[in-house]
C-alpha cells in the first residue's frame, strides 16, 4: 500500500504544475475547445477540453467513433506535460495511414490538485477523494452530448471509448461498468484497484455484461500488488459473467508506472479494442 501511495500522490501532484520549457509537439489535428467546462457539486475548476481529429476529418463527411480519455495534459503534447506524452495524435496518425480508420479522441484535463477527488468513485478513509461518479455523469450527461451534436460522430455504444491510467484506469474501469449501454471499449491501465475495497462490491453487481470489450494493462515493475490486483479483478470479472472473449489482460514484466509504458501499449490496446488488423 505504501507504494501505491506513493504513486499517487506523484502522479497527481506532478498535474498541478506543467513544464513549459519544450517546445509543443501536438498535431495539427489536435486542438483545445473554445467552451470549458465547470462541473457542478465536484469543484469549481473550469476543465479544458482536447480533442483530436483523424487526418481526413476535414475533407470527408464520415462519422467517426469517439475515445473519452482523462489526464488530457499528459496525451498530446510534451509542453503540457510533466512526465512525458502518450503520444495519442501520433500513434492514431499512423494507424490512419496503414489502415484508414479515424477516431475522434476527447481528452479531459484533470483538476490538478482536485484529480484525487476526480478519478475516484469511492471515498479513502486515509486519502480522500470520491467524487468520480458526479466526474462519470458529467462525461456521460454534459460532455458527450456536446460532442456528439459538435463533431460528426458515430454515437452508439458499440463505436464509444473510455480509457485512461493509473487512478484514470479506476475511474474508466468504474465508468464503462456502470454505463454498459454508453461506453462499449475499456481501456484500464495499470489501474489503482488498491484504491477501494468496493471496487469488488461493484464488479459483483455490474460485471456480467455480453457486449462490451475491456483491456486491462499492468506493468511487472509498477509496485507491490498491482500485478496482483490486476489479475484477481480479471478472475472476479468471469467469475461474475464478463464474456472472456471480450476481456484482455496483459502483464507486461518491464512495465513502469509512467506515460512512457502507456505510450508504448496504446497502439495495442486501440487495435485490440476496436478490431484494428
Amino acid at each position: 500500500m505504501k507504494t501505491n501511495f506513493s504513486l499517487l500522490i506523484f502522479f497527481t501532484f506532478i498535474f498541478v504544475g506543467f513544464c513549459q520549457e519544450n517546445n509543443s509537439t501536438a498535431s495539427s489535428n489536435v486542438s483545445i475547445i473554445e467552451k470549458q467546462f465547470l462541473i457542478p457539486e465536484l469543484n469549481t475548476i473550469n476543465h479544458k477540453i482536447w480533442v483530436y481529429l483523424p487526418p481526413n476529418y476535414k475533407t470527408s463527411t464520415k462519422k467517426y467513433p469517439v475515445i473519452y480519455m482523462h489526464d488530457a495534459q499528459n496525451l498530446f503534447d510534451a509542453k503540457t506535460s510533466y512526465a512525458g506524452e502518450w503520444k495519442v495524435d501520433e500513434t492514431l496518425n499512423e494507424i490512419y495511414k496503414k489502415t484508414n480508420k479515424g477516431f475522434i479522441v476527447v481528452g479531459v484535463e484533470n483538476g490538478g490538485e482536485e484529480r484525487i477527488n476526480e478519478y475516484t468513485p469511492w471515498e479513502h478513509k486515509k486519502y480522500g477523494g470520491g467524487k468520480g461518479e458526479i466526474y462519470i455523469n458529467f462525461i456521460v450527461n454534459t460532455l458527450k452530448p456536446y460532442i456528439d451534436a459538435t463533431y460528426r460522430t458515430k454515437p452508439q455504444q458499440k463505436y464509444t471509448g473510455l480509457i485512461g491510467s493509473s487512478l484514470g484506469g479506476l475511474i474508466s474501469y468504474y465508468g464503462g461498468l456502470k454505463y454498459p449501454t454508453v461506453f462499449g471499449k475499456i481501456g484500464a491501465l495499470s489501474t489503482s484497484f488498491w484504491f477501494s475495497d468496493e471496487v469488488i462490491m461493484f464488479t459483483k453487481k455490474h460485471g456480467k455484461i455480453k457486449n462490451q470489450k475491456l483491456y486491462l494493462l499492468v506493468g511487472g515493475k509498477e509496485g507491490e500488488s498491482m500485478d496482483t490486483d490486476t489479475q484477481k479483478m480479471e478472475k472476479l470479472l468471469l467469475e461474475t459473467g464478463f464474456k472472456k472473449r471480450n476481456l484482455k489482460s496483459k502483464i507486461n514484466p518491464e512495465g513502469k508506472h509512467n506515460e512512457a509504458f502507456w505510450s508504448s501499449e496504446f497502439k495495442e490496446v486501440i487495435s485490440w479494442l476496436y478490431n484494428i488488423k
